[in-house]
């Protein structure tokens, strides 16, 4: 009797997975999923998985089928690939060698993946994002059960131990941040997540968001019983409703379940996690920014001191972070301090989610252990360029990040060797442009971004990107003396925004601006190499 004529008690059961992450929506993952499930709910018992994504966004969408050997992928699968893909994905489930175009074997056996080192994101594309018995089975819950049996200092002590720092611009170790709200005097303590993720070329908050977001929820949890916070806030980015949908549903499964909310996790400690909409602008990423948005105040930048360690959401101490730093304190308290300090170099510890995006081959996220290289990244995972042209510019940090010169992508990815080069690794975001690239208008495009999502509070950020972009304007108009002291005015503007503005947002609006300049002084109409 043929699968397609069994009775139902007959029918054979088949677990398919197709990713519902938001760049899987983009390219139809949607229509896939429907069209799979109506061709095969027919002729089996189809149990049809919605995932996180796995982060390989050139094969999107990812349709995986359940096999005894693990289980096997297809992709990239477009809608009028769905009637062929049924015999392979029976043979597939049935452990038959399986000749279809695109058949790319065991998933967890793809070169791109094995490489990798997932801490963090190791049940991306795994599991129901929404499902408290898969995440549970995966090692959920593991490091906060833990952490309900420690005192607040053991568990500062332990992120301390692990090396684990901000996974944002500034790197600053975490668990000083955390020892100093723990020792603030205040009648209420916060947890601020900022999700607020604008930076171009990065997309490792929302895909933790749709695709694991009880993995934040628990290191937010771990985080309030450390430092003594009974509330907790996630900043949600304004064009992100996928991951604000699904992480509002986890909050309340998370609730129903005792993990958070009057008992943490069955102990007499609480922790209730409340989800804002961001307000839509770029420099609210900044935490004192956030901190006012989230008081329902115009997005500003704070001057500092007082620090939010000490006085921040509604004048009392908060610990702000965002969701890769959160995301990773899981893993930490399930697995010890040194297992997590024993990846990375120097004093940058653990792993990160790298983003490649632009003008690449294979685009994605790649977690990585920090000393690996923009080399090894850019050619190795992302296979070069897409448009198949010499690799120009890339840069590293986000849209106020440099450009990385050739002559620095084997330096090994780290805090302080960036650092020390006058370069940023941020949030991990690296965009590349191939030589058809004008790096003139790049660095154009950055001073009115700054000018754009500037708060206006201090001089150098709100009239000097303005001014930026005239005399960029200027120089690429002009000819021989009047361009070099045009030149000159920029390097002068850059110099004052960088050391005279408030925040990072003009601070380092300069760097994209320099580096294309010192490296690319043709696209300017300037003398110098290629």
């Amino acid at each position: 009797m043929s699968a397609v004529n069994a009775s139902p008690a007959s029918r054979a059961c088949m677990q398919v997975f197709v990713p519902r992450d938001a760049a899987a929506l983009a390219v139809g993952a949607d229509e896939v999923a429907w069209a799979l499930n109506q061709a095969l709910d027919q002729a089996l018992n189809l149990t049809l998985t919605r995932t996180g994504s796995r982060g390989l966004f050139w094969l999107e969408p990812l349709v995986e089928v359940a096999t005894p050997q693990g289980r096997v992928a297809f992709g990239p699968v477009e809608l009028d690939d769905v009637e062929g893909l049924v015999d392979a994905l029976l043979q597939a489930q049935a452990g038959q060698p399986v000749d279809h175009p695109l058949c790319l074997g065991p998933i967890e056996q793809l070169p791109w993946l094995t490489s990798q080192e997932r801490l963090t994101f190791a049940r991306m594309g795994v599991i129901d994002p929404l499902s408290l018995s898969d995440f549970e089975s995966h090692g959920g819950w593991v490091g906060l059960r833990r952490a309900v049996t420690m005192t607040r200092p053991d568990l500062v002590d332990e992120v301390l131990a692990s090396g684990l720092r901000g996974r944002g611009g500034a790197a600053f170790p975490a668990g000083i941040k955390w020892r100093t709200v723990l020792q603030a005097e205040g009648a209420q303590k916060f947890i601020a997540c900022n999700a607020d993720e604008g930076d171009s070329g990065t997309f490792s908050d929302r895909m933790t968001l749709e695709g694991d977001p009880f993995m934040l929820i628990e290191g937010m949890a771990i985080a309030a019983l450390a430092v003594g916070a009974t509330r907790g806030f996630v900043y949600v980015r304004s064009e992100y409703p996928h991951a604000q949908a699904t992480l509002e549903r986890a909050v309340q499964l998370a609730e129903q379940a005792g993990f958070v909310g009057d008992r943490v996790c069955g102990s007499d400690r609480a922790f209730h996690i409340e989800v804002r909409r961001a307000a839509g602008s770029y420099v609210c990423g900044e935490e004192t920014a956030m901190l006012e948005s989230l008081e329902g105040k115009r997005g500003v930048v704070r001057a500092k001191p007082p620090l939010p360690a000490v006085a921040g959401l509604f004048g009392q101490p908060t610990l702000v972070h965002n969701v890769i730093t959160l995301a990773s304190v899981p893993v930490i308290l399930a697995r010890g301090a040194a297992f997590y300090r024993d990846f990375g170099v120097g004093r940058s510890r653990g792993t990160l989610p790298f983003q490649l995006a632009g003008n690449v081959r294979r685009g994605g996220l790649v977690e990585k252990a920090y000393g690996v290289t923009l080399r090894e990244l850019v050619e190795g995972f992302g296979g070069g360029t897409r448009s198949g042209r010499p690799i120009k510019a890339i840069q590293v940090g986000g849209p106020l990040g440099a450009y990385v010169p050739a002559s620095q992508w084997d330096v090994p990815l780290d805090h302080e060797a960036y650092t020390e080069l006058g370069l940023v690794v941020g949030h991990g975001g690296i965009v590349v442009h191939d030589d058809t690239a004008n790096l003139a208008q790049l660095a154009r495009h950055a001073m009115a971004f700054c000018a754009l999502e500037s708060c206006g509070k201090c001089t150098p950020c709100r009239i000097g990107a303005t001014r930026g972009v005239e005399v960029i304007d200027r120089i690429r108009l002009s000819q021989g003396e009047a361009r070099e002291q045009q030149v000159q005015l920029l390097r002068e503007l850059c110099d004052t925004m960088q050391h005279g503005s408030l925040c990072a947002m003009g601070g380092m609006t300069p760097y994209p601006v320099l580096s294309a300049l010192n490296q690319h002084p043709r696209d300017f109409g300037l003398p110098g190499p290629d």
